[in-house]
């Protein structure tokens, strides 16, 4: 940058999209869809220079956001209006920018994160649903939402979640703090909602397996406990599929200033 150039201001976005058709959240070789470069190919248009952005939580090939924190740098100067209407107008329909804050140069959307919250949405049916095959996990076993629950409760504070970790994950320590692990059914819906101080890759897909073991009662409540103390991966049983998760909202220190998220209590 030089001396004339003005200093660089950093913007936090809230985003929401839909995960099917990306390849995740993440910048990929290869050419594949992700999240991240339509982002950030809208806003380099506004911005007249290279953009790149920091997300909250990376999301996985499949999965969806309805509350995404991102923030990047620049030296250009636009009101709010301009990257939400302007990025929208470059960005596909399945990416929409919801809101757009200046913010103190020390914030960053992941490390500044104190929580996140996801949701994991069941179509506990005997048939699939030709609407939600790619916004809802289907299980056609009955599920008993208050066994699930029980079994929840064992999961909750600070402990070891290797065995809710997947093969591939890079977090240097497993311990991870959750704070809520709720569970309601909605019609032939079952809705899980998690907060933790951060997941491991995979883990609520991996806590969601383990729950519905115990929801068609090939499982025992206590299993839950057992699998967590296990520490062990292979003790967990399957990974749920990626179409009915949801990154539900990040939240920050109120200082800094950004809205909460405004998430709908359930996708019905």
């Amino acid at each position: 940058m030089s001396e004339s150039s003005p200093p660089l201001m950093r913007i936090a976005l809230g985003v929401e999209y839909d995960g099917t058709a990306f390849h995740g959240w993440q910048s990929q070789s290869g050419g594949v869809r992700t999240v991240q470069d339509c982002l950030e190919l809208a806003l380099s248009r506004i911005a007249d220079h290279s953009v790149h952005v920091a997300c909250a939580g990376r999301t996985d090939a499949g999965v969806h956001a309805l509350a995404q924190v991102v923030h990047f740098d620049t030296t250009a100067r636009r009101p709010e209006r301009a990257w939400v209407m302007g990025g929208n107008t470059h960005l596909p329909g399945d990416v929409r920018i919801l809101w757009a804050r200046p913010v103190a140069a020390d914030f960053h959307a992941r490390f500044s994160a104190l929580a996140r919250s996801y949701r994991y949405l069941i179509l506990n049916a005997p048939q699939r649903s030709a609407l939600m095959r790619h916004r809802a996990s289907w299980h056609y076993r009955p599920l008993d939402v208050e066994r699930m629950a029980l079994a929840a409760r064992d999961l909750l504070g600070e402990h070891d979640f290797s065995a809710f970790r997947g093969i591939d994950c890079q977090a240097k320590s497993p311990v991870r703090t959750v704070y809520r692990l709720e569970l309601a059914r909605h019609g032939d819906y079952v809705l899980l909602e998690a907060e933790a101080n951060a997941f491991l890759h995979h883990m609520v897909r991996n806590l969601a397996g383990v729950l519905m073991a115990i929801g068609e009662g090939s499982r025992p409540v206590k299993w839950a406990r057992q699998v967590l103390e296990s520490r062990d991966r292979c003790q967990g049983g399957i990974t749920a599929p990626p179409q009915g998760l949801y990154l539900s909202g990040v939240r920050y220190l109120p200082h800094y200033g950004l809205p909460a998220a405004a998430a709908p209590l359930c996708l019905l």
